[in-house]
């Protein structure tokens, strides 16, 4: 169904003045605005693939019930599109995943879903839409592949991301699988300190209730490692703490032990890495008096994009571009922020110089469709034509 639905998604989520602004060598000029896009943006392959599964599904069973299991991607945009399609979510609070049977159709997200999850569909005998990305089920095979060893899989990740909850649900496979979230290199720091000479079991199991497979035990399960990570996390940041875990079992247990009882893969999907590489060439190539990153507040690889950002530069996290209030206000996520959508947003006031040459970075997470992108652009060129 993909050519008769092709259409509809161009209508949807197509933008001519990006298309313009790629031609352009990705900058945008109009008086005393400059506007330099990122290279690499915007909806990726595996995002662009599960939005064409949606509709393809909506279209090939019109007079049969399309559920989600949840958002497809982490973009409110795409989702609501997607819920006047006539697609259900089954994340809703009206919604009833026990009451589905054979004549159900269940789309499951890029971010793919547990082993309980896919077992208890199919068990129902639902039609299942596969949508799962490439790079996610390239994690899946590593975090199987620990388990059938007898390895932890160490997960860099969200804990409540669905995405690591499917991932770390893949090392339960085995009876001998374990896995422990870690989200940062403060959270990795306690485990390496625990790895390398042990500490308070009860005040380790406390921190990671949440965090850690069913029956954890630090004293036994953090002899052998396996890093995996979210694919969408910052791509520097997990390779420092695969770097971190494997200097605490050599600390711990040698060099030679390290064949035996350490394992890593470089798992960050290679658009999520492309769109990081994109936007550091941009700050280190461009004098920017700002920039916007656009995409879901809940959006993994949006957040780690503005946290490259504000590193260098001002930098404003947005949802949409009604964010963009006026000149003067500007409604965003505060870098650092919990990665939620309810109560982050923050207002800043006088956001956009008033006179004199503007010069704007701009990139958008991958979750984020073009024509949110070229919204940003021309609602950004109103404001700085009106200043």
């Amino acid at each position: 169904m993909k050519e008769a639905v092709a259409g509809e998604l161009a209508t949807a989520y197509h933008s001519a003045i990006v298309d313009r602004v790629r031609l352009s060598d990705y900058q945008y000029d109009s008086g005393r605005l400059t506007v330099h896009l990122a290279r690499e943006f915007g909806f990726c392959y595996g995002v662009d693939r599960a939005v064409d599964y949606a509709y393809q599904a909506r279209r090939r069973f019109p007079s049969r019930n399309v559920f989600l299991t949840g958002e497809i991607i982490h973009n409110p945009h795409v989702n609501d599109r997607l819920r006047e399609a006539g697609i259900r979510f089954l994340s809703d609070p009206d919604e009833r995943r026990d009451l589905l049977g054979p004549e159900d159709v269940v789309i499951l997200p890029a971010f793919g879903v547990t082993v309980a999850d896919m077992a208890q569909l199919s068990a129902q005998g639902c039609t299942l839409v596969d949508t799962t990305c490439g790079s996610v089920l390239n994690v899946w095979k590593n975090v199987v592949r620990y388990a059938q060893e007898g390895f932890t899989s160490v997960i860099h990740g969200k804990v409540k991301h669905e995405e690591t909850q499917a991932t770390a649900s893949q090392a339960l496979k085995y009876p001998q699988g374990r896995y422990l979230v870690v989200l940062d290199r403060a959270e990795a720091a306690i485990v390496c300190g625990y790895i390398r000479s042990g500490g308070d079991r009860a005040a380790f199991l406390d921190r990671f209730a949440s965090a850690a497979s069913p029956g954890f035990d630090p004293d036994r399960d953090l002899a052998r490692i396996g890093c995996a990570n979210q694919t969408t996390m910052l791509m520097t940041e997990s390779l420092e703490i695969g770097e971190m875990f494997r200097e605490a079992i050599r600390a711990r247990y040698g060099e030679a032990a390290l064949p035996t009882q350490f394992r890593s893969f470089d798992t960050i999907c290679s658009a999520t890495q492309e769109r990081q590489d994109a936007v550091i060439a941009l700050l280190d190539e461009q004098r920017l008096d700002l920039m916007l990153v656009v995409g879901g507040y809940n959006s993994s690889n949006t957040c780690n994009l503005a946290r490259i950002c504000a590193a260098k530069v001002p930098t404003y996290h947005i949802s949409d571009p009604q964010c963009m209030v006026s000149s003067i206000e500007l409604r965003h996520r505060p870098v650092g922020a919990p990665s939620t959508t309810v109560g982050v947003e923050s207002v800043a006031r006088d956001w956009l110089p008033r006179s004199g040459r503007i010069v704007v970075g701009l990139t958008a997470g991958a979750s984020t469709p073009n024509n949110i992108v070229g919204e940003v652009i021309q609602r950004l060129e109103s404001f700085a034509l009106a200043g």
